[in-house]
Order: C-alpha cells, then sequence, then structure tokens
C-alpha cells in the first residue's frame, strides 16, 4: 500500500514519518519524500489514526488523485532545486522535465497545479529558487556567480532581479540583514 504525504521536504521528514508509522504497528518499507510504501494496515488500525498521527506531526495524508499528482509535481521540484538531484536534463526546462517524469501535458500539470495550490508552478519554482539562493548566501561559500550558475539562471543580474521581486531587498542586502529569514519549504 503506498501512502502520500504532504509537507514532506527534507530527509528528517522521512525520518519522522518512518518513526511515527511504525510506532503504530506499521511495516514500513520504502520512504520517498511525499511516498511511503507500507504493508497492509493492521485491522486494529484505521487510516484516521494514521492520518491524525501525521497531522500531529505537520504532515497530511492525500487522498485524492489530482492532489497527490500536485505533490508529486512538487517533490519533484523539491528535489531538483533544493536537493539538486539532477534528474533534470541539462537541455529541459522544468516544463519539459515535469511532462516526461509525469506523463501529463505542461497546461494540464499547470492548471492543476495553480488550482490546488493558489500559485501558479512558475511562481513555485521561483520561491524554491530563491529559498536556495538565501541558503547559500547564509552559508557565504559561492559567490553569486556560482549561485546563479547552478541554478540554472541566464545571468547574475537575472537573479538578482528575481531576488529582489520576490524578497524586496537585493542579495548583499540580504547577506547583511540579521532579520532576513528563510521560508519553510512547506510553506512555499
Amino acid at each position: 500500500m503506498t501512502l502520500i504525504i504532504r509537507n514532506m521536504v527534507c530527509d528528517r521528514c522521512k525520518r519522522v514519518v518512518r518513526e511515527e508509522l511504525e510506532k503504530l504497528g506499521l511495516v514500513v518499507n520504502r520512504v520517498e519524500l511525499g511516498e511511503v510504501d507500507v504493508a497492509d494496515l493492521p485491522a486494529n488500525l484505521t487510516l484516521d489514526e494514521v492520518r491524525l498521527a501525521m497531522q500531529n506531526n505537520g504532515f497530511d495524508l492525500v487522498d485524492d488523485k489530482k492532489q497527490s499528482l500536485v505533490e508529486h509535481m512538487k517533490v519533484l521540484l523539491i528535489n531538483e532545486v533544493q536537493h539538486l538531484k539532477g534528474e533534470r536534463l541539462a537541455t529541459e526546462n522544468y516544463s519539459t522535465f515535469l511532462e516526461r517524469k509525469l506523463g501529463y501535458e505542461y497546461s494540464y500539470l499547470s492548471g492543476l497545479f495553480s488550482a490546488h495550490e493558489g500559485q501558479t508552478l512558475e511562481k513555485y519554482i521561483i520561491a524554491l529558487k530563491i529559498e536556495k539562493v538565501k541558503e547559500w548566501l547564509r552559508y557565504d561559500e559561492l559567490t553569486l556567480s556560482e549561485i546563479a550558475w547552478r541554478l540554472n539562471y541566464s545571468s547574475v543580474q537575472h537573479l538578482s532581479n528575481q531576488f529582489r521581486q520576490v524578497t524586496d531587498m537585493t542579495p548583499g542586502q540580504f547577506k547583511k540583514s540579521a532579520v532576513a529569514g528563510r521560508r519553510s519549504l512547506d510553506r512555499i
């Protein structure tokens, strides 16, 4: 049985989900971002109890097929932008990547995402990229040119303009700011 779990964005999330499901007596076979394979539910356990355990830890079960597809899109994009998994081919833009991975036309995926998330896929991707830029700026290990290159921006200027549009500050102002913060990926 496969459970689709919303708000899983990192390896710690995977660990917490595994631990919580095992506490409930489930046999967990595989845990990936947004998806867990378990043996069948024990007779004394309901999906509502599983849902409650997940909600108590900031996650949620997804029952709807369309919402499940949206969660799959988010996981693919988080893996590409935040974790730099490299499944996207160098010649692919994100729309082609999602079409290839999910088997649906981008117009359908985009409309579905917007309807369920209240923002466009493009804005979501930009938000993920900006959060990654913030992370790297805080670590102060990469130049802005290196960051732009790693995130496939056409130029440092393009990155800087997009950063300013999203955060209302330049990357340099962000680095100097003691109060500027990052957003949790499950809140994007």
